[in-house]
């Protein structure tokens, strides 16, 4: 089992490193193997490297079907103007939209990553609120296996493509028949599951504490039987929101008609709800053991590296010596 802690990539965020060595210490310090990195922008002085990197995280979208379909009504009522999402988007159309994919995964290659991670999921800001959905899992869960499968086939890449639930509209980990007809729709051979448990919980919101939230990981794990198999690796954090989110609803804020000042307000409800804070009850230990993961990462928040280092090593010290 490889061991990563995650990482963005970029000038800003890597200036913390003096050089690669130092990023080298730094995970090694946490107990781990390596990174799973998600690029957000350019590493000029190359602190990430190819033996440091275990897993790439794709770039994602939070809200990107309507694009993706060129509902230019839809578009209209959410952003405003052509100049917010083609900002939004970095692109204008679906090759610009694909090649910003293409790129991340052959960077993957590049690095020599095991793997990478998809996410599928759709919401925008006002269903993140609301809880009420504008598209079902069928249509993002379809949109998804088409923009996979332009990707991929044909194409000459070895790693894992690990697909990620989230609790938004999209692959959730909740309804083994969704999880199956995912599956069978992507045509890359080495596809399977990244599963985060911090998403997998917030798709319950009478969840209370730690034990009731590690019962409820075995209850998915136990409705999806032997499609279990593909879960390859885990992004390990918990948040138990659920009062929280059961509270919200209630009362809804008014949203900012700038989307980008409704989107950094959307930010930190976002924040509220997934909290990435590792897990500390050993029974944690029991789901690992049952699904044996090929990847671990310690998806944790933290303000400083010296927070970073100290929650990862609280994770690990609850997974217990197998890991």
């Amino acid at each position: 089992m490889y061991q990563t802690i995650n990482l963005v990539s970029e000038n800003r965020s890597l200036a913390r490193f003096a050089d690669p060595q130092a990023l080298r210490d730094f995970a090694a310090s946490c107990g781990v193997d390596g990174l799973e990195v998600i690029r957000c922008g350019e590493d000029e002085r190359g602190i990430v490297t190819p033996d440091q990197v275990v897993g790439v995280h794709l770039v994602f979208y939070s809200d990107w079907l309507d694009f993706w379909r060129g509902d230019e009504a839809a578009l209209r009522r959410k952003f405003g103007s052509p100049a917010v999402v083609e900002q939004l988007y970095s692109c204008r159309d679906r090759e610009g939209y694909i090649a910003q994919f293409r790129a991340d995964m052959d960077y993957a290659k590049r690095m020599g990553a095991r793997y990478v991670v998809f996410h599928v999921s759709d919401v925008s800001i006002e269903e993140g609120y609301i809880h009420r959905w504008e598209h079902t899992d069928k249509e993002v869960i379809d949109a998804s296996c088409e923009l996979l499968n332009l990707l991929t086939d044909g194409a000459d890449y070895d790693f894992e493509l690990l697909l990620e639930n989230l609790w938004w509209p999209g692959f959730r980990f909740t309804d083994p028949a969704a999880t199956e007809y995912m599956l069978s729709r992507v045509h890359y051979p080495k596809t399977g599951i990244m599963l985060d448990t911090g998403h997998l919980l917030h798709t319950n919101t009478d969840l209370r504490d730690e034990a009731e939230g590690i019962a409820y990981i075995h209850r998915c794990l136990d409705a999806h039987g032997s499609l279990a198999k593909y879960v390859r690796g885990f992004h390990l954090n918990q948040s138990i929101t659920g009062a929280y989110v059961e509270e919200a609803i209630k009362h809804v804020p008014p949203i900012d008609p700038d989307y980008f000042k409704a989107f950094a307000d959307s930010y930190e409800h976002i924040r509220h709800i997934d909290k990435h804070q590792p897990f500390t009850d050993p029974a944690i230990r029991g789901v690992l053991e049952r699904v044996a993961p090929a990847y671990v990462t310690h998806e944790l928040g933290a303000g400083s590296d010296e927070e970073k280092r100290a929650v990862t090593l609280r994770q690990r010290a609850a997974m217990g010596p197998q890991s």
